[in-house]
This record gives C-alpha cells, structure tokens and sequence, in this order.
C-alpha cells in the first residue's frame, strides 16, 4: 500500500481550518495540508467585506478561547478586524507554510482499496491523504435569486459577498434586493451617499438593538491584564447562551423567547414614523423562525425620503432595472443583491463533491437519507472523511465554540486510529442512526416548530423541512465531543 501525499487534508482556510490546523499540530498530528481557494485566510471575513459588515455575536466570545485577542475596538467587531485576526492566527501558529493558497478542490473520492481519499484540484493535480477534513464553512457560495432576467441588467451587478470597492456609489440609483442579515447592515451604510435606494423585500426580518459600543479604555486595559480577557470572555458566553442556545434549542421549557415579538414590535414603533412602512418592515412570524437582525440604524433608514421599501414580488430583471407584479419598473444604476448564501443546499455543502464508498455521492446520501451526521461530524459510507460544520452539529453559539468542540472529535478520532494502525475509520451506521433519532427525539423543544415559521423562508430549514440544528446546550455539545465513545466508530486496516 502506498503513502500517501499527506496523512491530513484540510479544505479551506477560514477559521474552520485554522482551527483544524492548531488542533492537529497540538496533538502532534503535523503531517497535513491547507487548501485554500482564495490568495488569503480568513473565509467568510475574506469574501465578506461589504460596507458595514461586523459580526453579530459579541467580539469576546467570536474568537478561539486558546487564542484571546486584546486587539477589538468595538464590543461587535466589524469585518476587517476579524480577517486581521485570522491572519494573526495563521502567523502565531506558523500555518502558512502549510496553506496552498489560490487553490481550488474539484472533488474528492474515497480509494477503497488503498483507503486514501483522492483530491482533485483545479491545477490539474490529484492529491491524497489518508483522511479528509472538510472545513469549507457555509457562508461562502453566494445565492443568486432565481429572477427572470437578473443576467441581463446593464448597469453594474454584485452580491454582498462579492463587492465591488471600485465601485462608486454617490449619487447612484440604487437597488437591493434582500432584507436578510447582510442588507441590514449595508442598507444604513450606503443610503446616505446613494441618490436613490430602492430595497425590494421579500420577508421582513425582526430587527433589535445592538449594543454596538466603542470599548472604552478600562475595558482595552482589561483586555491587557491577567484574567481580565477570561473574566470579559465568561461574561460574553454566557450572554451568548442565554440569548440563543437556551432561548432556540430550548423554547417549549424555557419562556424567555415568547414575548420577544412585543420587544421586536416596540422597537418598530419608536424607529419607524410611517405608519404603512412599519407595516410592511413587521413580520408575521414569530421570533427565531429565522436569523433576526441586530442594528442600531436599520429601521430608522426607511425613514428617509431617498429609500423606498417595495414588497410588490418582482417580475423580472430587465436591462435598466427591476420590474414588480404590478406593473411598476423602477430604474436604477446599480443592483445589489442581498441574497445571501446556499446554506442548507445538499449540492453546495460542502462546496465540492464527495464520493464516498461504493462511489456514493454525500450530496445524493443527504438527499436520500435527510441531512445528518454522527454528532455532526461523521456519515457512514465516507470513511476518513470529517466535517466541521455537519448536519446537527451547530448549536447556535459562538461558532469558535463549534469549531473547538468538532475539531477536538476529529482528533480524538485520528489519535485512536494510530493507537489501532488503522487506515480506516468509519462511524458505524447503529451510531449514526442512534444519533439521529435523538436528534428527531429533541427537536419538539426548539423554537423552530411554531405554526407561523411556515411563512418566514428561512434559510434554517432545508428542502425536507428539517432543521439541522443541534438541539442541545454548548457545554454539552463540547462535553460529548470528549466523551462520545470511540466504539461508535469502526478502526480497520
């Protein structure tokens, strides 16, 4: 049996794979690649550099807790301080040696008889390594609407994920399409400058106040001072869980959700004056059936005379602008689409195609099976193969929390496989199946199964109408990580 290239390879090098990265090598695991799309790290913080763009969960829970910056200006840090800080994790940790930048992955299949995964890459080379480690995160393939027409606008077209800082906006007719997380934090952004800025809304988004603060000096000290990192950070997650973990995954027994529509509401009313667009910018779902937005200027934005809210469902694209059911086209210079990302798409998660054991592609085992995964990590039938961000994996907390709990399974996976001299590690199908039941069993509790989601379009739920979200609290997603049984998986040679 041959070597093979490496005895790990790590797709993409946004925080998912950096994480991957540090965790291997403190485990003594060094053998490994980085593949890396884009010329730089940081993955979403790379491709998302619209104006406004900040994190939305507080900046001390948003970072690795082995890795705790004294850098953040802001108590949410916006984007480019979040790419500084992947840099800076790369560097620390003496990662970019083993990054291959500028590279894209075509596909991967698993060799049976040489139990390697096989790596296409768009050079034209074919990599292999003895396991697979998919770090290629959610947030990176824009969504482009399914409109009529949207190839044919003339005028200049781009995607929040995509933007165009050549781009001169001033005195622009501009058009958004998408009221989603990023417009809420362009739209304030770019209304200012723009001459005109029509936002074409789909589903109106519940929108709270963010408490969005410069951190003043004692704060910045304490940042610099033994423990005070540790105690802010402590303060920060639990914050976090309460406000989504405790709230989402357990709605039905925790109340502290139910009355958050009045909260949404009251908001509405002290920032919107128009009585007919505060109509419209209300929703009419219940609070968690889809990702709220945090801004402290969103709303007040339609009150405006340059912004128009139009709800009328769009028609068509045409060469010069945006044309609605009733008739009505509006003209417009630039179209910005907000539309986000294809979060829960079977052929885009991960971003390439996995074929498995017995030539099974993961996408069709998804589409057959329902999105799920072994503790949101493993699927049988992909032996050697990982996943950061699975199916019933993510909690909704800091996503650094995730990437430290799935990364330390993974390890934990591929230390014991040496222990064994295994080539081959695979989560048996009782384990998976066992799994997955409990996540069947647990979901009644979240907040996602109130009668009015049906009319949020939210990006949570998948074409099954499942939510694949993990249920459960952090502390015990981390827990499980060190603690799931070991025989769970099969270890052979």
């Amino acid at each position: 049996m041959r070597v093979p290239d490496y005895h790990a390879l790590v797709v993409g090098a946004g925080f998912s794979g950096i994480g991957t990265a540090i965790t291997l090598d403190r485990a003594g695991l060094h053998d490994y690649l980085i593949v890396e799309a884009c010329d730089g790290p940081g993955g979403t913080w790379y491709w998302n550099t619209y104006p406004g763009i900040a994190v939305d969960i507080p900046s001390f829970s948003y970072q690795f807790s082995f890795e705790q910056s004294a850098e953040w200006s802001r108590t949410y840090a916006p984007g480019h301080e979040l790419k500084a800080y992947a840099e800076h994790c790369v560097d620390k940790y003496g990662l970019r040696p083993k990054i291959r930048f500028s590279t894209k992955v075509l596909g991967a299949s698993f060799d049976e008889s040489e139990n390697v995964w096989r790596v296409e890459l768009d050079s034209g080379e074919t990599l292999t390594s003895r396991f697979l480690v998919n770090a290629s995160g959610v947030l990176t393939v824009p969504n482009l609407p399914d409109i009529d027409g949207v190839d044919s606008f003339a005028g200049l077209t781009m995607h929040t994920a995509r933007w165009d800082h050549t781009a001169d906006l001033t005195g622009k007719r501009v058009a958004i399409i998408g009221t989603g997380a990023s417009a809420v934090q362009v739209i304030p952004e770019i209304a200012p400058i723009v001459k005109q800025l029509t936002v074409f809304q789909r589903t109106p988004i519940w929108c709270f106040p963010k408490a969005d603060l410069p951190l003043p000096r004692p704060a910045r000290l304490a940042m610099r001072i033994p423990g005070g990192k540790a105690v802010q950070r402590w303060l920060s997650q639990a914050y976090v869980e309460l406000t989504f973990p405790l709230a989402a995954q357990y709605f039905t027994i925790n109340p502290m959700a139910k009355n958050m529509d009045k909260v949404g509401k009251a908001y509405l009313r002290r920032e919107v004056h128009d009585p007919v667009v505060r109509d419209k910018l209300t929703p009419r779902y219940a609070v968690g059936c889809k990702r709220p937005g945090f801004h402290n200027t969103y709303l007040s934005t339609f009150n405006r005379d340059n912004v128009e809210l139009v709800t009328e469902p769009i028609d068509k694209i045409t060469g010069s602008g945006v044309a609605t059911t009733d008739g009505t086209t509006y003209e417009v210079d630039v179209l910005i689409l907000a539309t986000g990302f294809k979060v829960m798409d079977t052929d885009n998660v991960p971003t390439y195609p996995v074929t498995g054991r017995g030539g099974q592609s993961l996408a069709r085992f998804w589409d057959e099976h329902r999105l799920q995964a072994y503790e949101g990590v493993s699927m049988p039938g992909f032996p050697n193969f990982f996943t950061v961000f699975g199916p019933y994996g993510y909690v909704g907390s800091s996503y650094f929390a995730l990437i430290e709990a799935q990364t330390h399974h993974i390890v934990r996976c591929l230390k014991q496989a040496a222990r064994r001299r295994a080539t081959r590690v695979e989560v048996r199908q009782d384990a998976n199946d066992r799994y997955f039941a409990e996540m069947m069993r647990k979901r009644h509790r979240q907040i996602f199964w109130q009668d009015s989601c049906a009319l949020a379009n939210s990006y949570y739920f998948d074409k099954n109408g499942d939510v694949p979200l993990r249920p459960t609290s952090t502390v015990e997603a981390v827990w499980r990580s060190r603690r799931f049984p070991l025989d769970d998986y099969a270890f052979t040679s």
